[in-house]
């Protein structure tokens, strides 16, 4: 049995620097759990005259990745250097040499859990990836070990920070889109490109591998229907206020009868439901089960000490896996087929907003267009726009198919009397 398990770190930026922090100044609590210490023997960067946020030796650094992945006396590899293809290649030569792997990047898992995980299962090793997801929250975990037993059957969460903290600040204070953008840049929430937030596809990745857990289905990236939040006004959160909204980036995931929806995009949350009360930069997941009802995972879904802790938290795990000798074993890959519905399958309520010729029979219309697509009113206002003669309708719908509302966006405009539609939204929460 080892008195001493080693570690390789790929990448030393703000995670990595983080996990170097824990892992030093938490020997004792590691120890005790483990029963031996833990060292960090290697970490992989591009620059070693870098200056970095830890102090750490010289001869720990290295710019060559084989110094880590061929090192028999390398444990486990932690990779935290994001990007796909470089990461993808170190992880599966580390499999190979047998190491266990330990990773927070969403877009590998996203794109290629399922060969990785089987590698990992071959060489029977472990690959641990909790803060691929809602960084401090252990969210993959309560899944993949504490709803084990019962069968999911919904997830709908909040799982970019980015997103939440802009739609919080709108909501918040009224500003434009365009003004909290710049402002969570400056504040170095959001990036100097922020398409991958902004545009939901940094949802979209994690709701690809939270659907595969829950659903044990290989739900690809390419299955999830994704919306960003750029078009998102001010108007309209206001309206969805009026209506007793608050408007989330959401990503949602149901299954029904062995037919799932995967979707990420901004929709309109009751005041009352749990999700609408996290703010700025928070994560938060509700998971249905069938047998345990509806349970809530909320916390920091970013930053170093957090993702850093979601990180050392499977450290241990696999090094408790080592001591026992029963690596390899935790790996569940997909068990059933995946059966994705068709727009005549899923259902929700909706939130319109379009401007019409402000005449008579215009709302006539409006309504016999609506009627044709099965399509009813739960709540209606019109407000005439004085000088453009034009008035704006908003409302919201009863529930009906995504069939029917893409049916009723094209008939709307194509129709002589609407001006503009300017919004829709899902609304989720009141299944």
């Amino acid at each position: 049995m080892k008195n001493c398990i080693s570690i390789g770190l790929l990448g030393l930026g703000t995670v990595g620097s983080g996990v170097v922090k824990i892992v030093e100044a938490h020997q004792d609590r590691l120890a005790h759990q483990i029963g031996c210490s833990v060292e960090v023997k290697k970490v992989l960067v591009k620059n070693l005259e870098k200056e970095r946020a830890i102090t750490i030796h010289k001869d720990l650094l290295t710019t060559d990745a084989t110094e880590i992945l061929d090192d028999a006396d390398v444990d486990v590899v932690v990779e935290v250097m994001g990007g796909i293809e470089d990461a993808r290649r170190y992880i599966l030569h580390a499999l190979r040499n047998k190491k266990h792997v330990v990773t927070a990047n969403k877009d590998l898992m996203a794109l290629y859990g399922t060969e990785l995980l089987r590698v990992a299962s071959e060489n029977k090793c472990d690959l641990f990836y909790e803060a691929s997801v809602a960084g401090g929250i252990p969210i993959i975990r309560s899944l993949v070990d504490g709803l084990a037993a019962d069968r999911v059957t919904k997830l709908m969460g909040i799982v970019n920070g980015t997103t939440n903290f802009i739609l919080t600040k709108m909501s918040n204070e009224g500003r434009p889109y365009e003004d909290v953008l710049k402002e969570a840049q400056e504040l170095g929430f959001a990036e100097s490109d922020p398409t991958s937030d902004v545009e939901g596809l940094d949802a979209a990745r994690k709701m690809t591998i939270l659907s595969k857990l829950g659903f044990s289905m290989d739900v690809e990236l390419e299955d999830v229907q994704v919306r960003g939040i750029s078009s998102v006004s001010a108007e309209d959160i206001d309206y969805a206020r009026y209506f007793g909204y608050t408007m989330k980036l959401i990503g949602y995931a149901k299954r029904s009868e062995n037919r799932i929806e995967v979707s990420v995009g901004p929709t309109l949350i009751s005041h009352s439901h749990p999700l609408a009360s996290v703010s700025n930069e928070f994560n938060a997941v509700y998971v249905y089960g069938e047998a345990v009802g509806e349970t809530m995972f909320y916390g920091p879904g970013a930053g170093s000490l957090p993702t850093a802790t979601a990180i050392v938290s499977d450290l241990v795990a696999v090094m408790k896996n080592m001591r026992l000798g029963v690596n390899g074993t935790s790996a569940v890959l997909p068990q059933y087929p995946k059966e994705l519905k068709d727009d005549h399958e899923i259902h929700f309520k909706s939130f319109f907003r379009f401007t019409v010729q402000d005449q008579l029979g215009s709302f006539a219309k409006i309504t016999s267009l609506f009627t044709e697509c099965d399509i009813s009113f739960e709540k209606i206002i019109q407000v005439p726009l004085k000088h453009q003669g034009l008035a704006e309708i908003i409302l919201v719908t009863h529930q009906a198919s995504s069939a029917a509302f893409k049916k009723v966006i094209h008939a709307l405009e194509a129709s002589d009397v609407v001006d503009e539609v300017r919004s829709y939204y899902r609304i989720a929460g009141e299944e």
